[in-house]
């Protein structure tokens, strides 16, 4: 028993210690990622729009931001996570605002308890989706009038041009690799050592 707890105070501060070193290369590109994601979407809004249109850099954008910049081997900052996140969470938030349109209360939990729902039963688990249904469902003006082209543009638009900018700068240098293919390096593993047990 005090070995395991030895063993647990001595992991304990190995993780703390990593979480808390600073890595200006990690965060000089993590910045620069940000800053031309959302660069892009809010110059494309600013200059590129009408005022009557003028939505296409929504707030759920920055906390994806924070994933598929600043946490690139997290399995939630993954494409398939970014976008699918993203669309299914648009589709959800506008059909329970078309369903449920003037009760608040109601459509704001639905939207989101659905949009996590419908995300996990896809393996594209986004927490900023949750958000970007909630946006569907409590906004005013555009955003309803929009329907479902909320979630082609903004949503899926942005999304793309996020995932681009993404595949650049995580990419930029050897110690970034974006996105994780653990996943695939997992199941190509787990598929070699089936055809070698045969």
């Amino acid at each position: 028993m005090k070995q395991k707890i030895k063993r647990t105070l001595r992991v304990s501060k190995y993780v703390i210690y990593k979480e808390t070193l600073v890595d200006y290369k990690e965060h000089f590109w993590s910045f620069l990622g940000a800053f031309f994601g959302i660069g892009i979407i809010a110059f494309i809004q600013s200059h590129y729009l009408l005022e009557q249109e003028n939505i296409f850099l929504i707030g759920s954008f920055g906390a994806s931001s924070v994933l598929i910049y600043g946490a690139i081997q997290s399995p939630l900052a993954q494409p398939r996570n970014l976008v699918g996140g993203h669309l299914l969470s648009a589709l959800v938030g506008v059909t329970i605002y078309k369903i449920v349109p003037d009760v608040l209360w109601l459509s704001a939990p639905l939207a989101v308890a659905f949009s996590i729902v419908l995300m996990q039963y896809t393996k594209t688990l986004h927490p900023p989706g949750g958000a970007t249904a909630l946006i569907a469902v409590t906004s005013s003006g555009k955003i309803p009038e929009l329907g479902y082209w909320y979630a082609l543009s903004p949503v899926l638009s942005g999304c793309i041009i996020l995932l681009l900018v993404a595949l650049f700068f995580n990419n930029i240098t050897s110690n970034r690799s974006y996105p994780n293919h653990t996943r695939f390096l997992r199941l190509l593993k787990k598929k070699h050592q089936h055809k070698m047990k045969k």
